[in-house]
Formats: structure tokens, sequence, C-alpha cells
């Protein structure tokens, strides 16, 4: 047996987990398929003897390869967005275990793929990687850039979102856009009855350590509690992109100090995340906008 030949066995070995990864990442199996490849063609043109964990060493990859396909979709979002569906049915393409497939596609569920497809993509992966997988914080933080503090917070927000959310969450960017936008209208206005109007009954507000030494409250459960929480207390903030998703900031002088991250089902914020970590706040792509 030559070199390639023991190498692409020992690649075989790791497939399936790789496959896995991939597949909760992307939402696809004939996208997981070409992340599974690309990290075996990365691997043929390493040089295995540098590599003391092989396993770890393409969980990486295909971890980092996966992202960067999420992050392509971000900058297409001009496509419909049924292209990003995730897959619903086996996949029967050549090659492929339809009946691996069903049992993959069962283990994750429909309506954890829906959820998954609603969060940013370095949030989606600290979720995946550390709630799916076990991987610790110090290990995913490199592949999304950032400190294992705010990976953490990635992981802690998406998690969050998974637990609380109804399986209607709202996809569309620019739907999510005039909620919120809606939402600090009538905040900034004092109009508490517009603000029921936007809150689920049961929303559920939660602020960071960081936000909750600075007075902020842990959690305030119940539209009409959050409601007089915000009415006439939002003037300064603004509309922001947070790692692409639509929310708010408040940011004096331009520099983000605190955001206002949303989950929205079906019209309505059924979650308001307030972050002031400084952690989070650097590692996080924060875009203000005009209004």
């Amino acid at each position: 047996m030559d070199e390639n030949d023991f190498l692409a066995g020992r690649f075989e070995e790791h497939r399936s987990h790789l496959r896995a990864v991939a597949y909760r990442m992307l939402g696809s199996f004939s996208e997981a398929d070409d992340a599974v490849q690309d990290t075996w063609i990365r691997l043929s043109r390493t040089d295995v003897r540098d590599i003391d964990n092989l396993g770890g060493w393409l969980t990486t990859v295909v971890a980092r390869v996966s992202l960067n396909m999420l992050r392509s979709r971000r900058t297409r979002r001009e496509d419909p967005l049924e292209a990003f569906v995730a897959d619903p049915a086996v996949c029967t393409a050549e090659g492929n275990d339809p009946e691996h497939e069903a049992v993959l596609a069962d283990s994750v569920g429909m309506a954890l793929l829906v959820v998954l497809e609603t969060l940013a993509p370095a949030e989606r992966l600290a979720f995946v990687l550390h709630d799916m997988f076990a991987l610790p914080f110090d290990e995913i933080a490199p592949i999304v850039d950032r400190t294992p503090t705010a990976t953490r917070q990635l992981a802690s927000r998406a998690r969050r979102r998974v637990q609380g959310s109804p399986g209607d969450l709202e996809v569309d960017p620019i739907r999510q856009r005039e909620v919120v936008g809606a939402f600090l209208a009538a905040s900034r206005g004092g109009d508490f009855q517009a603000l029921l109007a936007l809150l689920d009954p049961d929303v559920v507000l939660r602020a960071d350590s960081a936000a909750v030494a600075v007075g902020a409250m842990a959690e305030v459960r119940g539209a009409a509690a959050v409601a007089e929480t915000f009415s006439g207390r939002a003037r300064g903030a603004r509309p922001a992109l947070l790692d692409g998703i639509a929310g708010l900031a408040w940011a004096p002088g331009g520099e983000p100090r605190v955001v206002f991250g949303f989950v929205i089902a079906s019209g309505r914020i059924v979650g308001i995340d307030l972050l002031s970590d400084p952690d989070y706040l650097r590692d996080t792509d924060v875009q203000l906008l005009d209004g």
C-alpha cells in the first residue's frame, strides 16, 4: 500500500464524522459532501507528519470550509431564500448511503435545522461544534477568529435561540429589519401599545453579565414587562447588523457599547438579547445603519 492509499484509508475512517459536522453546519447533503471533498483535497496537499491529531485537524478544516460556505451565502442574499432551505429528504446521489442519510437527518431534525438557519455563521459554528460535538471553546475560537470568551458568548446566544424559539422563526432579513425598526420607533416614542403589538406574549429579555453589572436586569419575561422596560428608553439606540442579523446598538461616538439581538417569529419578537461583554463586542461584526 502506497502512502496516498494509506492516507485515503485514514481519511475514510473519519468521513462519517466529517459529513455529520458539515451537514449540521450547512443543512444540505450536497454541500456537506462538497465540504468533505474540499477537506480531503487539503489533507492530500498537507504533510501529515506535522499533524499530531488527525481527527481534530480534519474537524477543524471541515468546520472552516463550512463556515466559509455559510459566509458566502450571506454575500448572495439577493438569491431566493429557498436556495438555503435545509434538505428535508434523503439524497440519492451516487456514492451516498440513503439509510445513513435518513438516520443523520432524523438525528438533527428539520425543526432544529430551520432554527440553525437563522443564526449568524459564527454562532452556528460555535453551537454545533461545542453543543453537538463537545469541542472546547479554546479550540473553536481560532476557527471563528474570536477569543474563547467571545466564542462562548456566541454559543450561549445560539443555544438560547435554539432552546426557546418556536418553529416558525422569521428568516427574511428585510422583514427582520422592518420589525426591529418598528420596535425602535415605538420605543423611542414611548408607544406602549405599539410595543405590545410587536412583542410575543411570552417574550423574554435577557442581559449578559456585563450589562447586568451596569444596571440591567438579568431577565425580564412577558410582553407587558418588556414593553415597560423599553418604552421611551431607546433614544440613543440605532439600527445595526450584528454578524449580518438585524439588531440595535448603542454606540456613542460610533463605538458599540451595547447591542440588542432579536429573535422574531411570525412578525413578533420572541426574544431579545442585551449584550455588553467587551470581548463579545470587540469580536462581533457590528455594522451601524442609518436611522
